[in-house]
Formats: C-alpha cells, sequence, structure tokens
C-alpha cells in the first residue's frame, strides 16, 4: 500500500571503491527520484573549481625576452618549453601561498620533473618531460609557483609579476576527471530510486577523498548564507560527511576482500571481521595470528594494499578511536542476533 510522505527519503548507504592511484569510485544511496541529479551536478561542478592546487604562474628564462623566442643549445622552443612546464604539476611544501624558485641546468641533459624537486616544491609528474639541452648548453629560469583554484588566464597574472617574467596561464584544479552517473535502485519494491556514482580523479596534488571533501565543504560553506538569514532547521549530522566517506569501505566484511578460503578462515578463527580491523593492526599483530603462513600473510598485505588502506594505515587517534568503537557495535548486534 503507497503511503503519503512528509519529507524526502534520507539516503543511508555510501560506499568508497579505489579504481587506481589517484581514481576513485564513490557512490551514494537511495535518493529521491530527481533528488540525485539535483546534487551530483553542482557537487561535480565544485570537484572541478574549488580544490586549491598550485601551479607556475610566471617564469623567467636568462636570456629569453618573450615566449616565442628561442634559445641557443635548447632542443624546443620557449613555446614548447612553456607548454612542457604547464604539464608538470608542483606541490608548495609548506603553508605559503606563494613562492619563487630558481633552477640552473647544464647540458647535456634531459630535465624531467623530478629535477625539480627541491626544499621548496615537490613533483607529483615526477617523469613529466620538460627540455633537452645539449652539451655546451645552460638553461637558467626561475619560476612563480602560486596556490589557487580552477584557472586563471595569463592577461590577469601580466599586472601582478615584474616585467622581466612572462606570465602564464595557470591551471590550478588538482582534478583530473569528475563525472557521475545516475542508477535506479529498488527500494521497497519501488524502482525509482536513484543512486549517484561518481568517479573523481586527481593528479596527485591531493587525494581524490581529499578533493571530494572540499567539494563538500564549499557546498556546506555556500548554502550556509540562507541560514544566517533565514534560520533553517539543519538536521543534525550523526557523522561527519568525511567519516561516512571513510568508513563505507573499512566496515565491509573482510569476505569483500577475495580472500583464499586459507586466508580468510584464519582471519575468521581470529574473529577478525571487518576490513578496518586489519588497517588498524601493525605488521607485528597480523604475523602474529594464530595459523598465518607467510602465504596467506602476503596474500592479505597486497590486498590491503590494493584497497587503498595497507595493513598499519596511518589514522589519526580520533579517527582509529571512532573505527574501533563501530566494531564493537557492528560485533555486539551481530551476536545479539
Amino acid at each position: 500500500m503507497k503511503k503519503i510522505n512528509t519529507s524526502a527519503y534520507m539516503p543511508t548507504e555510501i560506499e568508497v571503491e579505489n579504481l587506481a592511484s589517484n581514481r576513485v569510485q564513490i557512490s551514494a544511496c537511495p535518493f529521491e527520484s530527481g533528488f540525485a541529479v539535483t546534487l551530483a551536478h553542482p557537487l561535480r561542478r565544485l570537484l572541478l573549481s574549488s580544490t586549491v592546487g598550485s601551479a607556475p604562474t610566471a617564469v623567467k628564462i636568462e636570456g629569453v625576452t618573450h615566449e616565442f623566442d628561442s634559445m641557443r643549445g635548447m632542443l624546443e622552443d620557449v613555446a614548447l618549453f612553456i607548454i612542457n612546464l604547464k604539464n608538470i604539476r608542483f606541490k608548495i611544501k609548506g603553508d605559503e601561498k606563494r613562492v619563487e624558485v630558481n633552477y640552473s641546468f647544464s647540458g647535456p641533459k634531459e630535465i624531467k620533473g623530478s629535477d625539480l624537486v627541491n626544499g621548496l616544491v615537490d613533483i607529483a609528474t615526477p617523469e613529466g618531460y620538460l627540455a633537452t639541452i645539449n652539451e655546451d648548453a645552460e638553461l637558467n629560469f626561475s619560476l612563480i609557483i602560486e596556490k589557487g583554484i580552477g584557472y586563471v588566464p595569463s592577461e590577469n597574472i601580466r599586472g601582478l609579476v615584474a616585467d622581466d617574467y612572462i606570465a602564464l596561464d595557470a591551471f590550478f584544479t588538482p582534478v583530473k576527471k569528475a563525472v557521475y552517473d545516475i542508477e535506479n535502485v529498488l527500494v521497497e519494491d519501488n524502482p525509482n530510486y536513484e543512486k549517484i556514482v561518481f568517479t573523481i580523479e586527481t593528479d596527485g596534488l591531493v587525494s581524490p577523498i581529499e578533493a571530494f571533501k572540499n567539494a563538500l565543504e564549499a557546498m556546506y560553506s555556500q548554502m550556509s548564507v540562507f541560514n544566517g538569514i533565514l534560520d533553517i532547521a539543519i538536521a543534525p549530522k550523526s557523522e561527519s560527511s568525511s567519516d561516512s566517506v571513510e568508513f563505507g569501505k573499512l566496515l565491509q566484511s573482510v569476505e569483500e576482500l577475495g580472500l583464499s578460503a586459507r586466508s580468510f578462515n584464519c582471519l575468521d578463527r581470529a574473529e577478525v571481521k571487518y576490513i578496518a580491523e586489519l588497517a588498524l593492526m601493525s605488521e607485528l599483530e597480523l604475523k602474529n595470528l594464530k595459523n598465518l603462513g607467510k602465504k596467506s600473510l602476503e596474500e592479505i598485505r597486497q590486498v590491503m594494499e590494493e584497497s587503498g588502506y595497507p595493513v598499519g594505515y596511518n589514522f589519526s587517534e580520533e579517527t582509529a578511536s571512532q573505527l574501533k568503537k563501530k566494531i564493537e557495535d557492528l560485533k555486539s548486534e551481530a551476536n545479539e542476533g
């Protein structure tokens, strides 16, 4: 028998699947018909526009006066050098919003992203190619690297740097891909509920989960302006959104890891029921499980690495405490049942 509702159905399930390095799939359900796209579309836009990244905003090359110049002894012209430079992803170390770094190279040398790491910046794309210089050439250049969001064209940067610098188009966003699918799910014999499936990929400056958290925080922040005027009643959160995202995978049964029967039975006898229990264990604690052989140990290590939560994962004290409490509650419920 159908009933008349006075509020929309509240989603209760969220799951995170690590597809590859810096690529995850996040799914949430069930949503009322039409609600999924209403939330997914602005979240996708915020993923692409609100996550802070680092990028070079200006370059100064010794002996070069403009971006269409060429340099003796370098295989690339300056325009191609700049294109290659934009494809290398810089990460400012520390809390500074803007740094200036100086580089000097003597040939013969093929210069890659890994050659640009120093005390001020790290590189998320160490194999990225920059330039090749011959044996009698020297390449000296300086970069201004800044933190920002989204995309800023060189025209907006030109007036902010010295005249001897070439302003660059700055691609700050570390999110390479953010797409979503809407799928139908069955709830109480009703097939019209919906499921959001996000696929998020970053360049390594931040993790996909961190980018997703930033998008959620940006959405909450933008919407909060209405609360100050209208005194909107918001249902209290039972858990933080970040906890929900992180715990979805961790609180799944170890059966989901697809372990061999020998490894699974060993964990079962030790009453290790949830993926989080393995992530919270130290290497020594895992080795000391009764009847756990070397092959089973290596298998568990490998599948936990692939899950994104290796054995001995470095959780914060608060997160570790919350996980342990949730595991205790789940086991108590199972025993009572």
